[in-house]
C-alpha cells in the first residue's frame, strides 16, 4: 500500500508587500533584492492566522479528493509559526473542517516541515494504519520577522499549502531525510530565554548567516535527490518535474545546474511568495495542479531543506 495525492490546496494572505515597499523601512532595492534571491513581492498576514490559512488550503484539498472530513483518519501540520504553543494547530484545523475522527499532530522541521510530514503520512499509510491523511503546511514569518534586517526581511513571506494523501495499491517508493544539528547556528529563532525584571525575555527574530544556509542548500540539494534516485533505481531523466522549497531562485538554479537537468523541470514560484518556509512546496504543488500542468502518472521529486540543518526528497507518482 502507498499515498498518493488526491487533492491540493493553498492559502495566502491578501495583503502584497513588494520589494519597493521594502525599500521604505530597509536599506535595500528591488533590484538588489531581484538580483540576489528572484522575490519580488510577499504576503503577509493581517487578519489570517496559521490555523485559518492551514483550514482553507485543508478544505479545498479534501473538496478535490471527493471525501468527507469525517473520512480523513489523521492531519499533519508542518508548521514552526503557531497561533499558540497548544492545541496544536493541527487539532484547530481539525475543529475547522470537522474531521472529527483525525487524530492530530504538528510538526517542526521548518522548511523541511512539509515533505518530513509527507514522508511521515507515507509511513503512517505503508503500516496499515490509516488510509486517509490530511497533511497542511502553514506559517506567517511576517510575525518572527526583524523587519530592520535586510538580511532576513527580504526573503520571507506567509502562506499555507495542503494535500490529501489516500492509501492506494502501487509502487512504495524509499524517501531521503537526513540532519546536522552541529549547523543549527546557521538559522535560529530563540523562543523565550533567560529573565529580564522577574519576567521572561521573548526573543523571537530569525537570525540567518546567509552565505552559511546558501552554501548548504546547494550542495546538500542535489545530493537528497540523487540519493532518493538511487534508493529507487532512478534517473533524474526518469522525473517529470523536481519541486523544491522555495527559498531562492538562485539555489534551485544550482541545483539544476548540479543535476545537470533543464532548468524548465524546477517550477519556481518564490518571486511572488518568497519564502513560505513548510508552505512553499504544498503551495507550489497546488499551482501546478491546478494549472493543469501535472499530469496521472507522472514522476515528481518533493526536496525541503532547512533549519536543523535539515533536508531531504522523496519521489511520487501523481495520481489526480
Amino acid at each position: 500500500m502507498t499515498g498518493v495525492i488526491c487533492g491540493t490546496g493553498a492559502c495566502v494572505p491578501e495583503r502584497i508587500l513588494d520589494n519597493n515597499e521594502v525599500a521604505e523601512f530597509v536599506d535595500t532595492s528591488d533590484q538588489w533584492i531581484r538580483e540576489r534571491t528572484g522575490v519580488e513581492q510577499r504576503r503577509i498576514a493581517r487578519e489570517e492566522t496559521t490555523v485559518s490559512m492551514a483550514a482553507e488550503a485543508g478544505r479545498q484539498a479534501v473538496e478535490e479528493a471527493g471525501i468527507s472530513p469525517e473520512d480523513i483518519d489523521m492531519i499533519i501540520t508542518a508548521t514552526a509559526t503557531p497561533d499558540q504553543i497548544f492545541p496544536c494547530t493541527a487539532c484547530e484545523v481539525q475543529k475547522e473542517l470537522g474531521a472529527v475522527r483525525a487524530v492530530c499532530f504538528d510538526m517542526n522541521a521548518a522548511c523541511s516541515g512539509f515533505l518530513f510530514a509527507y514522508q511521515t503520512a507515507q509511513a503512517y499509510i505503508a503500516s496499515g494504519i490509516c488510509r486517509n491523511i490530511l497533511i497542511t503546511g502553514s506559517e506567517r514569518l511576517s510575525g518572527i520577522v526583524d523587519w530592520k534586517d535586510r538580511g532576513t526581511c527580504i526573503l520571507f513571506g506567509d502562506g499555507a499549502g495542503a494535500a490529501l494523501i489516500r492509501a492506494k495499491e502501487g509502487k512504495q517508493y524509499l524517501p531521503f531525510a537526513c540532519s546536522d544539528g552541529t549547523g543549527g547556528p546557521a538559522l535560529t529563532c530563540p523562543g523565550y530565554a533567560g529573565k529580564q525584571d522577574g519576567d521572561q525575555k521573548v526573543i523571537s527574530h530569525i537570525s540567518m548567516d546567509g552565505r552559511e544556509v546558501f552554501q548548504f542548500a546547494v550542495r546538500r540539494v542535489p545530493e537528497a535527490v540523487r540519493e532518493v534516485l538511487k534508493k529507487n533505481d532512478l534517473k533524474t531523466e526518469d522525473i517529470d518535474w523536481f519541486v523544491l522549497h522555495q527559498a531562492n531562485q538562485r539555489i534551485v538554479e544550482a541545483a539544476a545546474k548540479r543535476l545537470k537537468t533543464e532548468i524548465e523541470k524546477f517550477p519556481m514560484n518564490l518571486q511572488k511568495y518568497g519564502n513560505t518556509s513548510s508552505a512553499s512546496i504544498p503551495i507550489l504543488l497546488n499551482e501546478l495542479n491546478r494549472s493543469g500542468k501535472l499530469k496521472k502518472g507522472q514522476k515528481l521529486i518533493l526536496a525541503g531543506f532547512g533549519a536543523g540543518l535539515s533536508w531531504g526528497a522523496s519521489v511520487l507518482e501523481w495520481g489526480i
